[in-house]
C-alpha cells in the first residue's frame, strides 16, 4: 500500500505548489510532484496534461489534507467573511484570478482578487 499514491491538488506552475510541499514534507509527509520537470521544461502545456500534482502515500492522506485545508487562501469578501457559494453553500470557495489581459496571463501575481459583492 505504501507505493499507492493520492493527489491532493493540481496547480499550473510548479511555483504554486512549493510552499504547500514544503510544509507537508516539514510535518514529516513525503511529497510527490508529478509532471513537474514537464512543466518547467515548457509550461504552455500545463493545461494540456493537468498541471503539477501534488501527491502523497495513501497511508499519509488524512494528515496531508488537514494540512493542505489549513494553509490554503479562500476567498473573503470586503468584511474578511468567507465568500458562499450561491449554488451549493459552501464557504470555502477557493481565489479565483481571470488572467484575461495578455499582461496578467504573463505575470498572474500582479492580478488582484476579484472581490464578491
Amino acid at each position: 500500500m505504501d507505493q499507492e499514491f493520492y493527489t491532493l491538488g493540481a496547480f499550473e506552475y510548479a511555483a504554486d505548489v512549493q510552499i504547500i510541499k514544503g510544509k507537508l514534507e516539514s510535518e514529516g509527509i513525503p511529497v510527490f510532484l508529478k509532471d513537474e520537470n514537464t512543466i518547467n521544461t515548457d509550461p504552455l502545456i500545463s493545461h494540456a496534461i493537468g498541471g503539477v500534482k501534488l501527491q502523497v502515500y495513501s497511508r499519509d492522506k488524512e494528515m496531508a489534507l488537514n494540512i493542505y485545508n489549513e494553509i490554503r487562501s479562500y476567498a473573503l469578501d470586503n468584511k474578511g467573511n468567507l465568500v458562499t457559494c450561491p449554488n451549493c453553500k459552501a464557504q470555502r470557495s477557493e481565489v479565483y484570478y481571470s488572467r484575461k489581459s495578455f499582461i496578467h496571463k504573463l505575470f498572474p501575481f500582479f492580478e488582484k482578487k476579484v472581490q464578491m459583492p
